[in-house]
Parts: C-alpha cells; sequence; structure tokens
C-alpha cells in the first residue's frame, strides 16, 4: 500500500485529478488528508522527502502559544488550543501532555505569568490538557534539579503539547493514501500547465529517481510548498512579487542530565524578546528556539554562530549545570514561511503567525502562514476556499475526528517504540522473523535495524537521509552518531531496495555532507 513504485504506477497513465497538491510538509499532508476524505482524486508531490524542510525542523511543540497571548492575538490562540486537542486525541502515539514550568526570579513574574496563564487555560476550553498553577521555590527546585536556585521566587505550571513532527508527517501521508490518495515523495513539480484562458490546470513533475517527466492535469492546483511559495507563484506569474519572508530558527540538543525531570521550562523573555524552551524529547533535550530574519532560503538552512551563542548563554543564565558547545549532541535550523512584512524592519516575532489562502488571477491556490498544531484547521479553510470559487464539488470536512495512522489511544511511553502506535507490532514480527534486527543502531541509542527495514518497506523512506533523518530521528538527536551508522543503514537500505554498491557509496556521502552541519564545531 505504501510502495514507492505502486504511487508512481497511478501517474503513469493518465488520470483526471480532482486536485494536485505541491508539497509535502505539514500543510501540504494536511490538504491532501482533508481532500482524500471529501472524497476528490487527490495527489500530493514532493521534491524531496515528506516533511524534509520546516516541518521537521519544529521546537516539538503542539501549542497555542502563550506569547501571541501577550501579544493580545486571542484569536489565533482559541484557534490553536482548540486544534491542539484534537491533535492530542487523532495522534495520540504521538502527541503528548507536557508540562511546563516558568521560572521566575521577580515576585512581580510570578503574579503576571499566574494571570496570564489562567486566560490560556480558559481559552482551551473543554480540550484543556490541564490547569496552570502556581508553585513554590522549593517545588520548582525539587522538580528542576538543574535549575538555578539564586534569586528564584518560585514558578508557574502550565500545561501544553508535545510531539514528534516528521513521525506525524509520515503518519499522515500515510493517512492519506489510506483514504485513497496518492502521495509521491521525491518527485519535484518544474512547471505549471494552464489552459487557453490563463488557468492552472496541471503540473509538469519529475520523478528524481529516474527522470521520467511526468504531465499530469487537475481541476485545481495547491501550493503549500512554505518557504518555497514564491519560487511556484514564479512559476505562474513571473513578475510575482515575494510573499514570504523566511525566518529560522536554530535549536540545540542536550543530553537528558541538563533537564533530567519531566518537566518542560519556558522562559518567557529573552534579550530579543522572544521566549526560549528547554523541551524533553526522545530522551534529550531540544533547547530553542532563535528568530533571525533571512534573504533567502535552502533545504539545509546553516545555523548562525551568534545564534548557537544566544541559546547557549540565555539558557545558562538558568541552569546550574553549565552548557557548552561540546555538550550539543544536534544543531539543527528550521526557517518559518511568514507573511512578508511591509515594514522591512518588523521583527518576526510581531509579523502574523496566521494563515493566509492566496488565490491568483490564474486560479492558483497558495496557502501560506500558520504552524504545525493548526495544520488541519488550515487545510480545512483551503479546501472550503477551493469549493466557494466552484472548483471542486461541495463536500464536508471529515478530518476532525479522523485518527490518524497508528492512533491507538494506549500508549506505554516505556517502549521507545511506542511512537509507531498500532505499527508497532509490525516492527516486533519483523524482529521475531530476523532476530538481528533486533540489534541497536548505536550503543548510545536505543533504535534497531528493524526500524530501518520498516522505514524502507512500509513509510516510503528512500535514502539514509530519509531513514536517520526523519522517520528514526538520530540525526537529530546525535549527529555524530548518526554519522558513524550511515554505512551500516546505507547497506540495510541498499538490500531492501536492491541497490547497487555506487548507489550505496554515493548516499553515503550525501548523507555525511548533509550531517556534518548538524554537528557543533
Amino acid at each position: 500500500m505504501f510502495k514507492r513504485e505502486a504511487l508512481i504506477n497511478e501517474i503513469e497513465t493518465p488520470k483526471n485529478w480532482d486536485v494536485i497538491i505541491v508539497g509535502g510538509g505539514a500543510t501540504g499532508l494536511g490538504v491532501a488528508l482533508d481532500c482524500a476524505t471529501r472524497g476528490y482524486k487527490t495527489l500530493l508531490l514532493e521534491q524531496v522527502d515528506f516533511a524534509k524542510g520546516t516541518s521537521s525542523r519544529s521546537t516539538k511543540l503542539v501549542h497555542g502559544g502563550v506569547r501571541y497571548l501577550a501579544q493580545g492575538n486571542i484569536d489565533l490562540v482559541r484557534e490553536a488550543l482548540y486544534e491542539r486537542g484534537l491533535m492530542l486525541k487523532n495522534a495520540s502515539h504521538l502527541v503528548s501532555n507536557q508540562s511546563f514550568i516558568i521560572p521566575n526570579y521577580r515576585l512581580w513574574d510570578n503574579i503576571f505569568y499566574t494571570v496570564g496563564l489562567k486566560v490560556y487555560d480558559f481559552l482551551s476550553g473543554k480540550l484543556s490538557f490541564g490547569k496552570s498553577v502556581r508553585i513554590k521555590k522549593s517545588e520548582t527546585i525539587s522538580r528542576l534539579s538543574t535549575l538555578k536556585a539564586s534569586g528564584l521566587k518560585g514558578g508557574v505550571v502550565y500545561h501544553d503539547g508535545q510531539f514528534d513532527d516528521s513521525r506525524l508527517a509520515i503518519n499522515i501521508a500515510q493517512s492519506c493514501i489510506e483514504n485513497g490518495a496518492t502521495a509521491i515523495n521525491h518527485c519535484k513539480v518544474k512547471n505549471l500547465l494552464k489552459d487557453e484562458k490563463g488557468i492552472v490546470n496541471g503540473v509538469v513533475a519529475i520523478d528524481a529517481e529516474t527522470n521520467k517527466e511526468y504531465v499530469l492535469h487537475a481541476k485545481t492546483v495547491i501550493n503549500a510548498t512554505g518557504v518555497f511559495t514564491d519560487e511556484v507563484l514564479k512559476m505562474d506569474d513571473i513578475s510575482a512579487k515575494n510573499t514570504i519572508r523566511p525566518s529560522q530558527g536554530v535549536h540545540l540538543v542536550f543530553d537528558k542530565s541538563f533537564l533530567p525531570g519531566n518537566d518542560a521550562i519556558m522562559i518567557p523573555k529573552t534579550d530579543d524578546g522572544r521566549v526560549l524552551f528547554l523541551v524533553p524529547w526522545h530522551d534529550k533535550v531540544v533547547v530553542g528556539t532563535t528568530d533571525t530574519l533571512l534573504d533567502s532560503h535552502s533545504l539545509e538552512p546553516k545555523p548562525l554562530d551568534e545564534e548557537v551563542d544566544f541559546i547557549l548563554e540565555t539558557a545558562n543564565r538558568y541552569l546550574n549545570k553549565k552548557a557548552t558547545k561540546d555538550d550539543v549532541l544536534s544543531v539543527f535550523a528550521g526557517l518559518r514561511p511568514l507573511a512578508a512584512p511591509k515594514d522591512k524592519s518588523e521583527k518576526t516575532k510581531e509579523i502574523s503567525r496566521s494563515h493566509k489562502i492566496i488565490v491568483s488571477d490564474s486560479e492558483l491556490i497558495t496557502i501560506t502562514g500558520g504552524k504545525w498544531t493548526t495544520y488541519r484547521r488550515m487545510a480545512q479553510d483551503t479546501v472550503d476556499k477551493i469549493i466557494e470559487l466552484k472548483k471542486l464539488p461541495s463536500a464536508k470536512c471529515a478530518t476532525k475526528d479522523l485518527l490518524i495512522h497508528g492512533a491507538n489511544g494506549t500508549v506505554d511511553r516505556s517502549n521507545h517504540l511506542y511512537i509507531y502506535g498500532t505499527d508497532k507490532k509490525k516492527i516486533e514480527k519483523l524482529i521475531e522473523e530476523n532476530p538481528s534486527l533486533s540489534e541497536r543502531l548505536h550503543p548510545r541509542l536505543q533504535f534497531t535495524k528493524a526500524e530501518v527495514v520498516f522505514a524502507v518497506r512500509h513509510e516510503m523512506a528512500r535514502t539514509i537521509e530519509d531513514v536517520l533523518a526523519r522517520r528514526v530521528r538520530v540525526l537529530f538527536l546525535d549527529a555524530k552518531a548518526a554519522i558513524e551508522i550511515a554505512p551500516m543503514v546505507g547497506e540495510i537500505i541498499r538490500l531492501e531496495l536492491n541497490e547497487t554498491d555506487g548507489w550505496r557509496t554515493q548516499q553515503i556521502s550525501e548523507f555525511i555532507e548533509i550531517s556534518d552541519q548538524y554537528v557543533l564545531k
């Protein structure tokens, strides 16, 4: 069902697609799932791999956005809190309830954040993750043993969501296919097609594996390409103005010893006015994020030295265990596709995070902005807009209560395979059939060889990077370990795909080149 060969077969013969979606990140996948579950003949094309860009590089939070509350953006927060609740319900194997503590070093802060978070609780309504409470200095220190105690007045505890972003993207892609959509990675759209009236009615795409070109027609084409939005808009109209200003967010990953408990830390006011999070994730700690406006974008954004220094310096103001560059297990950068500000000097934390649907003169539909937490709602709004334009027959949105592939309601987090949800049994069966697949990929990590095999057979992984960056999150958790195991993982994939030794050699060299920038020098 999830075999790439079968999916490619779907575009080999001419079909009248209802919808073609360009972009396989959270937004594109959300739109594809919405379209498929409304009964439309849906095709999604991703130039590299699902969630290759921004959607695998988040702070791993499913949240309403406490800081948007401070900016007075009540509607955005209310919508995101509602969607957060749905994500916990519909992807329980990947989304969890995470407690956060805001440490307060001034008495006034204690009062200010307690009141603010009561509003946050109120806005979450029936889908609340738990009430926020004020805690004493002694409890704050006992729960956060690595927090600086000097000058501490107390803390405020609140609840938000935590998740594995690219794993959720893969599961949404599987849900799309289960609901009748065709979702293909490593297939790049290079041109748009138009009819005699200049209306967009399809795309020209190239399969990166065979270099074969496909001419594909559809009633409507949706541009959901994140920071690459403007490239697609320029395919439509060479004189199109830029709509996106990328903002870079950098994260550092540390050993769990820097935050040994179960609580995350939220630092509400950094020097640049942003918030900084320290979040437990896969037995490690993710610390971020920065917010740097960039003039360009790429598939592999590079962390800037000053961003790394800023995170280390800010975190060290709050930790009694000093973090250095040597302690960083992985550093990753992601680009937020923010709506381009009219005023160039506008700070990124003030540029709109809400989503925007653009209908071009050619009737190309573009969805930009938003965030992971609201991916489902963004999709609903986009498809409703297409129906309103009479480009698709009317059908009701069906994703509100739709369980994502793997969701099973019971999660045992003591076994690292919990992230596979109902697919966990399939991995255990692989090990039963071939006990050598139970071997760990690396002594420092829990992941096994079986997970690599499973990623290729059932999760559409095609490269070492697909596996180690987005299926099994080694590159994001321990970049040096990822580089060390690349040859072994490459061999497992080579055998699964029946590829050559030359293919494996090239794969290893390409992966090491990418991985190198996840290691702090």
